[in-house]
Formats: structure tokens, C-alpha cells, sequence
């Protein structure tokens, strides 16, 4: 019992990280999931380039944590959510203002900046305010908020996208940054990381300590498999749904399937497997993702042979492609319940103390292979 209660104490500094981080995907989270229309439609990308400069902003948004991560234990996590706060409301603001082709590339470049602060020393906070009664749980939490701040951003995305219009996402996505740096700002006390600042030569050798750690390694390689699929539901899905469904189709809300399964069964779930090893849980997730891939790959087939909608109790119809994008989706969302937060909670005890931003920098490196 006395375990039980100790498990779910978690300091101010830990709630504040989780709010702070919740606040940042929804900023992302609404911004990326109309990226490539905004790059095509707004500023005059094609179809190929637009495509290229999501992926190649997604790849450098998570090696960028490798390198702020360990600059993060430098100047003190304070410091470095107060940069990346101001980075993220610039570069979402410009990438509203001046939707031209040199102006969008360079405000993505101030949010991969930000970004890239934000996870390593937002995950590194959850492994300094736990311990090993609570780290599971913690990473639970913290995928939880994760997953909150996705579904908030998706949902006032479809909205803003249709009512008023794709630049005005963009507004949205910098005013919830400046009410993050204003959080970070107010609230974020209490971790220190003085004995964790090193000079150059050191950084290196951690860098090279990590890339030594092959069962890490190894396993950043394989997850970056997972990615790779679930990752679709930004790089394809929406631009898909849009020309096979119609224009009246909400890719935000189908993406938004994932992240609502994974609030309501991440906790749940980390607790049933919070006995497992965490690699066992990240194989449970890797065995369901291909099947949610094959899934969404039978679309074509239901439609041919039930036609444009499918009846359901004579009261709602829906048509084939959105069935198939649920059911999908939805086993994503379970997949990644079994995945993150036990991934996360393996990287944090691969670090050594002193060296969490650099290691949990480390572990954001399965999408930018993905």
C-alpha cells in the first residue's frame, strides 16, 4: 500500500513539465497535421517538394534533440524551455505572416530549434522527478499529456483550417507557445543541472559513449520502423483522404483516432504490463503496427466492393475509406500505449546521471531514420 501511494507522488516541477509539453504538441501537433496543404496550397510548393521539406523538417526536428539535449545540461533546463518557447512562437507566427517560399522555409527552421529544446529537457525533467517506484507511471503521464495536447491541436486545427483558414493555424500555434514561455516562465523551478555542465571535449566523449551502447542503438534502429508507419498519418493521410474521400473528409479527426486511444489506455495499459520487461512491451507494439498498416491498405478494396458509404443501423452513413482510416488508427493508438512510455523509461536508465538530456536527446532519433 504504502508502494502504491508512494508510486503517484510526483513534485510541482514534474506537473508543470506535463503541462508545458501538452501545450507544446497541441501547438505542433495542429500546425503539422495541415503542413503539407498549407506548403502547397498557401505558399506554392508542389505536391514532391512539399512532401520533401515535411520530411526532411520532421528528421531534423528529432536529430536536432541529439545536440540540444546535451546544450540543455549545459545552460540549465530554465534557460533552454525559455529559448525554445520564444523560437517556437516566432517561427509559427512568421509561418503565418509571410507564407512565401524563403520566409516558410526559415520559420521552420525556428520551430525545428525550439522543438528540438523542448523534448530532451521535458523528458529528462520526468527522469529527474522520478524514481524507480515511479518512472513507468511518470512516462505514462507524461505520454498521456503528449497524446491530450495532440488530440487539442488536431481538433481546433479542422476548424480554423475551414472557417477561417490555413495561416490561422498557424496564429493559433504561436499564441499557445507564448502561453507555454509564460508557464516555463512563472512555474519551472527546482532542477538543477550545475554538476552537469561539461565543456566541449566532454560532450563529445558522451556522444560517443551513447553511439558505443549498440543495445541502444539497436533498438533506436528498430523502433525507427514503427515510426515509419505511424508517421503516415502527417507525411500521406491527409492529402490521401482529401483527393479519395472529398473535400468535405477531416483528416484532422481521423489522425485524431490515435491520440484519443492512446489518453485512455495508456495508463491502463502501462499498468498491466508495468511487470514486463520494457523491451517485451516495445515487441507487443511492434507485432500490432504492421497490422495496423495492412489495415488501412484494404481501404481500396472496401470501397470496390461496397461502394461510396456503408449504412450503419440505418442511421449514419460512412464512407469506406473513414472505416478502414478508424479501425486503422486505432490499432496505431494501441501500439503506441504498449511503445512509448516504456521506450522512454528504457532510454532514461541507459543515461548516466548527469547525462539524461544527452540520452533522452538520444531517443527521438527513431524518427528522424523514420
Amino acid at each position: 500500500m504504502v508502494e502504491s501511494q508512494l508510486t503517484w507522488k510526483f513534485s510541482k516541477v514534474f506537473w508543470v513539465a506535463n503541462i508545458v509539453e501538452l501545450f507544446e504538441r497541441a501547438a505542433y501537433y495542429g500546425m503539422f497535421i495541415a503542413l503539407v496543404i498549407f506548403l502547397t496550397e498557401i505558399v506554392g510548393f508542389s505536391d514532391i517538394e512539399a512532401g520533401w521539406i515535411g520530411g526532411v523538417f520532421a528528421a531534423l526536428l528529432y536529430l536536432g534533440p541529439i545536440f540540444n539535449g546535451a546544450l540543455a545540461d549545459q545552460i540549465g533546463f530554465r534557460k533552454a524551455l525559455l529559448l525554445a518557447f520564444s523560437f517556437l512562437a516566432i517561427g509559427y507566427f512568421l509561418l503565418g505572416a509571410v507564407p512565401t517560399k524563403i520566409f516558410s522555409l526559415l520559420s521552420l527552421f525556428f520551430i525545428i530549434i525550439g522543438g528540438s529544446f523542448v523534448k530532451p529537457v521535458i523528458a529528462a525533467t520526468i527522469a529527474k522527478t522520478t524514481d524507480h517506484l515511479n518512472r513507468a507511471r511518470g512516462y505514462s503521464l507524461f505520454y498521456q499529456m503528449v497524446n491530450i495536447g495532440s488530440f487539442a491541436g488536431k481538433t481546433f486545427a479542422k476548424p480554423l483550417r475551414t472557417d477561417l483558414g490555413l495561416e490561422y493555424i498557424n496564429y493559433y500555434a504561436a499564441v499557445i507557445s507564448l502561453i507555454a514561455l509564460l508557464i516555463v516562465f512563472l512555474f519551472y523551478y527546482g532542477i538543477s543541472t550545475s554538476e552537469e555542465r561539461k565543456d566541449f571535449r566532454e560532450i563529445l566523449r558522451g556522444f560517443k559513449k551513447v553511439l558505443k551502447n549498440i543495445r541502444f542503438m539497436l533498438l533506436i534502429l528498430i523502433v525507427a520502423g514503427f515510426w515509419l508507419i505511424q508517421g503516415q498519418l502527417y507525411a500521406t493521410i491527409p492529402k490521401y483522404t482529401l483527393r479519395m474521400v472529398g473535400t468535405q473528409a477531416a483528416p484532422e479527426w481521423y489522425v485524431n483516432v490515435n491520440p484519443l486511444v492512446v489518453i485512455f489506455l495508456v495508463i491502463p495499459i502501462t499498468h498491466f504490463v508495468r511487470k514486463f520487461r520494457p523491451i517485451t512491451s516495445i515487441g507487443i507494439a511492434l507485432a500490432l503496427i504492421p497490422l495496423s498498416a495492412f489495415c488501412i491498405s484494404l481501404s481500396p478494396l472496401l470501397e470496390k466492393n461496397a461502394g461510396q458509404y456503408i449504412t450503419f443501423f440505418g442511421i449514419f452513413q460512412l464512407h469506406p475509406i473513414t472505416i478502414i482510416m478508424i479501425l486503422g488508427i486505432s490499432l496505431q493508438g494501441l501500439a503506441e500505449c504498449f511503445l512509448s512510455p516504456r521506450y522512454y523509461e528504457f532510454a532514461s536508465k541507459q543515461a548516466p546521471i548527469g547525462q539524461e538530456g544527452l540520452y533522452l536527446g538520444y531517443a527521438h532519433l527513431h524518427t528522424f531514420f523514420a
